[in-house]
């Protein structure tokens, strides 16, 4: 692993891991699944797209992708709709519902989240963890190869 200890492996998983945990627990309830938060995300930052490029975004099995793609349409957050470029193809978007359950999702999270780290952290601290992100962010992207 290029240098990087077992130990600080563990940490960076154990500190991952346990922020993740956290922000779970301050999620509002919504019957919206965090998988289903995952894809309005996705739809939101990337806007309308196949179900074809939507399960390779997301990293989900077809049968998957179309239990939750049907779970959030019924609940109206997503619309499928014909393509603009190609007639035959059907692309999926966030509704005005979609994008209001998505923001409420956050919200709550964020309702913690911005309180905690203004007391817990130091400024310097809240930087690097900006850092973090963006590596984090990084680290998820990479394909294996």
């Amino acid at each position: 692993m290029m240098g990087d200890s077992e130990a600080d492996i563990a940490a960076i998983l154990r500190g991952v891991l346990w922020l993740g945990r956290r922000l779970r627990t301050e999620r509002p309830p919504s019957g919206i699944s965090l998988s289903g938060i995952g894809l309005l995300s996705t739809l939101n930052r990337s806007g309308p797209m196949s179900a074809v490029c939507l399960a390779a975004e997301e990293g989900l099995q077809a049968q998957s992708l179309s239990r939750l793609i049907a779970s959030l349409e019924r609940a109206g957050c997503i619309e499928r709709q014909r393509s603009e470029i190609d007639r035959r193809e059907i692309v999926i978007g966030l509704t005005p519902r979609g994008r209001e359950a998505l923001a409420e999702d956050m919200r709550g999270r964020r309702f913690w989240l911005e309180p905690a780290m203004a007391q817990a952290l130091t400024e310097t601290e809240r930087a690097t963890l900006l850092q973090a992100a963006d590596a984090m962010l990084k680290l998820a992207r990479h394909k294996d190869g």
